[in-house]
């Protein structure tokens, strides 16, 4: 059983960074493909991020290139999405999945389990 638990999200300025932890209390984030995704209001879900183990691969929507990070702690059963330079645009509700299909997954569809949510607002 999959049970992702995410961190609080925050208020922060437009340039300023911001980080979300995903945390899997049923321990089984190591055979999973793990992604963010994001949905602001009156828009659809839409991909940010994703990480797979087979293969060890990492995918960005160009709208966060370069400017995040999605990164794992095995040890902590963790996914991280470090989000610097951050934009207005960037705000919106951002939640973590995971997935039981092999290799990066860009559909929400494409996942099996999500977590609850975690609002992040940017300002100016």
């Amino acid at each position: 059983q999959v049970t992702l638990v995410e961190s609080e999200g925050g208020l922060v300025q437009a340039g300023g960074s911001l980080r979300l932890t995903c945390a899997d209390s049923g321990r089984t984030f190591r055979r999973y493909t793990t992604g963010w995704f994001r949905q602001a209001p009156g828009k659809e879900r839409e991909f940010v991020a994703a990480m797979s183990w087979i293969p060890d691969s990492i995918y960005y929507a160009d709208s966060v290139k370069g400017r995040f990070t999605i990164s794992r702690d095995s040890a902590k059963n963790t996914v991280y999405l470090q989000m610097d330079s951050l934009k207005l645009e960037d705000t919106a509700v951002y939640y973590c999945a995971a997935s039981a299909s092999i290799g990066v997954r860009v559909s929400p569809d494409a996942y099996d389990y999500w977590g609850q949510g975690t609002q992040v607002t940017v300002s100016s």
